[in-house]
């Protein structure tokens, strides 16, 4: 063994034992390590000789001048540990040795391992420096690990030398079988393909290393499924490995697929999968009848569009492939016969196209092709894809129902006719060869009145008189029935219409009243009447009108007919009133044309309206017309609407005029110290009467001598030493008022524990440009004359009653100091200022 030499630059000198497997990689190592360094330690364990590996520190020793410095050669890679993985042994694999220059054997250096699996996987003989892993390691749960270590003082713990970290990597060994993650496999591959047509790959894998050996190394091989497919042993792909695989043979195939890795050889693992191949269809066989000639028979009494038979051309393919049109190409049957396709069970369907007669012909012959709609080119050799049979259909003999000559028929009876009166004949005959007789008789459903009945030679008569008005038309059936045989019966169709007579009067069109005003003027028209008639004139149809005979020279009312079958209606006289009489009745005769002429006699009912000056019909009730005295609900909401408006108006005026004016002179109940007072507007000269007052820089409470703090209650209150140069009450010295606070402030031990700032915008006397206050004013005499403040009006008046009169003072100066001027003053209020506060004069 060889001590192999590393040199790393900034770490301490830590020398590391390491495992090396083989002798010749540890001869070729021990050559490139330097004699000053080498030393051989041969350790014996089971699977395993370690190595000892050492890594020096390269040093420069100061020396004397021209001293020649010599550098280690670099050696093998320390910090890589080789450790193989599912060792079962009864004892710890030994991993490497730690060791470091600086340990004297004596026991006074520690050794300590961090790091991945540190202390569960591997554990490190904190005296020797070995190294071992404890566990079992598997490299496809994890294939390297990486550690510090490092060697302390036993005693301090303090580090000797800086950290090192390297890394122990798990040696594969071949311990997992290949695996098919997406085994069984299903593949589809059509008929008749190719040899070497791909059909499917399939795909294992192997969790060994495929880095290290032949552990990963996969060869594939089919072990069920031959001669019919092929695996290639790289790729995985099956391929066809007979030509002309028929899937009507054969559909389905189970191929085993064997996968084992170290490339095949002996003692290598395994896997193997199953993959399910399926044939898919193709157009490969032509349809085929399994007759050539069919026999079919068909009833003289079947009638057209009812089957005759069936036949079907068998074709092994499937969906579309296997799908069979049929045609008629020949016979003499083409005529009489039709053919169609049943859409599920693809079967020809021989119909009867034409009813057939046995008397007059008794077979007949045809001849049906069966043919692949969709034929692939591949094999279009091996067509044709069609075949042909025969069909001979033979008719058969039946006992025919009689028949009637026509198909149906049409009569016509007068109306009002006679009981008994002929209306038509129908006739029947048996076509048999027995020709037995035949009776008729009306159903009943078809004529439920019972308004006709039928002899027994088909004669068809009337049972009472029939009224074209009720009813125009008739349809009955008449049934033929052979009176010997089966009984067969056959129906037809009877259309029976009952002409017109002459038989209803006119009357007149609608019966709506005529309104006529009372101021009707005489001569004026005020209705046309037409008429109608029940009976069926057609444009031939002309009416006449007249009066009745009894009011013929009546002195209201004329008629004029205007031979287009209307007639016209005049007034005769004005002045008609409606109070007098309201509705006249007027008979009118009208007439037809007919044969026999018919007339009735209508009455045109005429009411009398009241109507304005131009003729619009106001009222035409005999009783006064009254309008509505009620309003209507949009002139009720606009009435409340504008109510509430008043109520709105009312609240709001009082609520105005109890609304009190704030005052301006603040109170002695009110905290002044909690009021901040801002005023920043032009003066306005004398005129001001709402200018700030000099009573609210003035703290009501302070006038008593005590200052009391308002967050804490105080242990012990000493009063106020008096006469601390306190100005009067009324005293508008601002300049006096504000020192008497300092010296309170300053002599209070009540006083806030906090530093406090009060500021007064106060123009001093000081001032070159003079003041334009009016606070002086009130403490000096002045010659003024402010009478003229009287006609000012009221918003002066509080001005004029303080400076009007020359002997007026200033009353309660503490509540009604008043500026003349508005200046830009602005004044913060604090309740007490601390002994080192400090007053600014603005000048």
């Amino acid at each position: 063994m060889a001590v192999l030499t590393v040199r790393r630059q900034g770490f301490g000198l830590l020398r590391v034992l390491l495992v090396f497997l083989g002798v010749s990689v540890l001869c070729s190592v021990a050559l490139g390590t330097r004699k000053g360094h080498a030393s051989l330690d041969h350790r014996s364990h089971r699977h395993r000789h370690p190595g000892h590996l050492s890594l020096h520190r390269h040093r420069q020793r100061a020396g004397k001048e021209g001293q020649v410095l010599h550098r280690s050669k670099r050696g093998w890679v320390w910090n890589q540990f080789f450790v193989i993985e599912e060792y079962t042994g009864p004892d710890p694999v030994l991993v490497g040795r730690l060791h470091s220059d600086v340990d004297k054997g004596d026991g006074n250096i520690k050794y300590i391992l961090s790091g991945e699996g540190a202390g569960t996987i591997f554990v490190i003989d904190d005296k020797t420096g070995n190294i071992h892993a404890t566990k079992t390691l598997d490299r496809e749960e994890q294939a390297q690990y990486t550690l510090t270590a490092q060697a302390v003082a036993r005693d301090t713990h303090e580090p000797l030398e800086p950290p090192s970290e390297f890394i122990v990597k798990v040696q594969d060994i071949n311990d997992n079988p290949p695996e098919f993650l997406h085994s069984p496999y299903h593949a589809r591959v059509p008929e008749m393909s190719n040899v070497g047509t791909s059909v499917v790959q399939v795909t294992a894998t192997d969790a060994d290393d495929p880095t290290y050996g032949n552990s990963a190394r996969l060869v594939y091989s089919i072990l069920q499924g031959q001669p019919y497919f092929s695996v290639e042993p790289q790729t995985g792909i099956i391929r066809t490995a007979l030509p002309n695989m028929d899937r009507e043979a054969r559909q389905e195939y189970e191929v085993v697929i064997q996968a084992k890795d170290m490339g095949g050889h002996m003692g290598g693992l395994s896997g193997t999968t199953e993959v399910k191949i399926t044939l898919t269809d193709v157009n490969d066989n032509p349809p085929k009848f399994p007759q050539s000639v069919y026999s079919m028979s068909v009833s003289e009494d079947k009638v057209p569009g009812e089957e005759v038979g069936r036949l079907k051309a068998k074709d092994p393919d499937l969906e579309d492939n296997g799908l069979v049109n049929y045609r008629l190409i020949d016979g003499d049957g083409m005529n009489m016969f039709e053919l169609t396709t049943n859409s599920e069970t693809r079967e020809a369907v021989i119909k009867l196209k034409k009813q057939v007669d046995f008397e007059t012909k008794r077979s007949y012959t045809l001849k049906v092709e069966g043919s692949n709609p969709y034929i692939d080119s591949r094999f279009l050799a091996w067509g044709p894809y069609k075949d042909e049979a025969t069909i001979k259909i033979s008719v058969e003999d039946a006992d025919e129902p009689p028949v009637f000559v026509a198909p149906s028929y049409t009569f016509e009876v007068e109306e009002n006719a006679p009981k008994g009166t002929p209306v038509g004949r129908v006739h029947a005959k048996d076509t048999d060869v027995a020709n037995n007789p035949v009776r008729y008789m009306i159903p009943l459903y078809t004529d439920v009145e019972q308004f006709f009945s039928i002899l027994e030679d088909g004669m068809i008569t009337t049972t009472r008189p029939l009224d074209r008005e009720t009813q125009p038309w008739h349809n009955i059936s008449v049934s033929a029935i052979e009176t010997g045989g089966h009984h067969q019966d056959t129906k037809v169709r009877v259309n029976i219409k009952v002409k017109d007579v002459n038989d209803n009067p006119p009357e007149f069109a609608s019966n709506n009243e005529v309104f006529m005003c009372e101021t009707v003027a005489p001569g004026k028209v005020i209705e046309t009447v037409s008429a109608v008639d029940k009976d069926e004139m057609a444009h031939r149809q002309h009416f006449t009108f007249s009066l009745a005979p009894e009011v013929a020279h009546n002195q209201n009312f004329s008629l004029k007919d205007n031979r287009d079958s209307t007639a016209s209606i005049y007034v005769l006289r004005k002045g008609f009133s409606r109070l007098t009489q309201d509705v006249y009745f007027l008979p009118i005769e009208i007439n037809d044309n007919g044969f026999p002429s018919m007339s009735s006699t209508n009455t045109l009912t005429i009411r009398v309206c009241s109507c304005d000056s131009k003729n619009t019909i106001l009222s035409c009730n005999v009783e006064p017309y009254i309008l509505p005295a009620g309003l209507s609900t949009g002139a009720l909401i606009a009435i409340l609407a504008c109510i509430v408006i008043l109520l709105a108006i009312v609240v709001l005026f009082v609520a105005l005029r109890r609304q009190k004016k704030e005052p301006l002179i603040v109170f002695e109940e009110e905290d002044i110290r909690e009021n901040i007072i801002t005023y920043d507007d032009e003066g306005g000269g004398e005129e001001d009467t709402e200018a700030f007052d000099i009573a609210t820089l003035q703290n009501p409470d302070g006038a008593n001598g005590f200052l009391p703090r308002k967050d804490i209650k105080p242990e012990l209150q000493f009063p106020l030493t008096p006469g601390a140069g306190r100005p009067a009450a009324n005293s508008v010295d601002v300049d006096d008022f504000i020192k008497t606070r300092i010296a309170e402030a300053d002599c209070d031990p009540t006083a806030p524990p906090y530093d406090s700032i009060q500021i007064y915008g106060y123009e001093g006397r000081g001032s070159l440009a003079g003041s334009l206050s009016s606070l002086e004013s009130v403490t000096t005499e002045s010659d003024l004359d402010y009478d003229y403040l009287q006609s000012w009006g009221p918003r002066f008046k509080k001005l004029a009653d303080l400076y009007g009169t020359k002997d007026s003072s200033i009353h309660d100066g503490d509540d009604e100091k008043m500026f003349e001027g508005k200046l830009s003053f602005t004044t913060v209020l604090v309740s007490k200022l601390p002994p080192s506060a400090t007053i600014s004069h603005t000048e």
